[in-house]
């Protein structure tokens, strides 16, 4: 149950550049849809789920939410930029695997969850398969014009911001409790699910304030940021937030932790390479399938590795 609980964010996430995409909108709406329905599920939280439960809700949780939710806003804004240049099917699978590997390691190095030298070896594995086959996934053929190119290598540069951000996301709420000295009757309770599941009202705010700030400090698209667009996307806020819940969940379980829990919800770029193909029909040549075939059944090992580290660990 554990480990489809943590798969329940690649589903999500996955999908999220499929539906942006069929609901229209530029990044600015996009970004901004996504943060106020985002927002909207955070109140849900908050009041039905938070209160009802007494969990603590002081500064120091109010703190990491909006730092986490902003650097989140960085991640996703990005995101969709690099979709705009791109297309879901290459962007996505590029975008998952830069954060399995950033998020994975981070976890890994930073907050100690692979304590020994085979954990790290059956790791590394997990993760090499993983970008084995997010690379097969989103192959393009070697004949395509140089507007395509040039589409491409312009966005690689959000996609390289996207990622840091995400990781920011994914790190901020273990790594700031401890540099703000969170207590530990606060993190531990429920096995850090209370202290998890209180940080997603604050880092809701935090996206919201990220998502003007990224409309305008970086795409300066401030007309009609508030179109019907904009309330559609808000549908891919919900969708977003019922990941986000499901990775906190997971990341609060001491058999899953960090750095399995980030690389499992990364593998949306599964969905999004599909979607885009089944759904949003982006054209792929005979060769480009069977690589995207081969490349699905590589990185679901690589998934199966990295959800299994203890016992292919002590295998070695």
């Amino acid at each position: 149950m554990a480990i489809l609980i943590a798969l329940i964010p690649s589903l999500c996430w996955g999908s999220i550049g499929l539906f942006s995409t069929k609901f229209g909108g530029n990044s600015s709406q996009q970004t901004l849809g996504l943060t106020f329905g985002g927002l909207i599920f955070g109140l849900l939280t908050y009041f039905f789920w938070v209160i009802p439960h007494g969990y603590v809700m002081n500064s120091k949780i109010i703190i990491i939410g909006l730092i986490s939710g902003i650097l989140w806003t960085v991640g996703q804004g990005f995101q969709f930029v690099a979709i705009k240049s791109m297309g879901v099917s290459r962007a996505v699978p590029l975008s998952m695997t830069s954060q399995i590997v950033g998020n994975a390691l981070l976890g890994a190095a930073i907050l100690g969850e692979w304590q020994t030298v085979q954990t790290w070896i059956v790791g590394i594995i997990g993760i090499i398969l993983i970008v084995i086959g997010a690379f097969w996934i989103q192959t393009k053929e070697k004949s395509y014009s140089d507007s395509e190119k040039s589409s491409s290598l312009s966005g690689y540069i959000p996609l390289i911001f996207s990622t840091l951000g995400f990781m920011g996301y994914f790190i901020a709420p273990k790594l700031l409790q401890r540099w703000l000295n969170v207590s530990s009757a606060v993190i531990n309770a429920d096995n850090g699910v209370q202290y998890m599941i209180a940080i997603i009202f604050p880092q809701s705010i935090g996206m919201v304030i990220g998502g003007f700030l990224f409309v305008y400090l970086i795409t300066h698209e401030t007309k009609n940021m508030f179109d019907i667009s904009t309330l559609k996307n808000c549908i891919t806020g919900f969708i977003w937030a019922i990941g986000n819940v499901a990775l906190f969940v997971s990341i609060a379980n001491p058999n899953l932790g960090q750095a399995v829990s980030s690389t499992l919800s990364s593998l949306g770029f599964i969905v999004g390479a599909f979607g885009g193909i089944f759904l949003l029909h982006e054209t792929k040549t005979h060769h480009q399938m069977k690589l995207i075939t081969a490349g699905t059944v590589v990185a679901v090992l690589g998934a199966v590795v990295m959800s299994n580290l203890s016992y292919f660990a002590q295998i070695l």
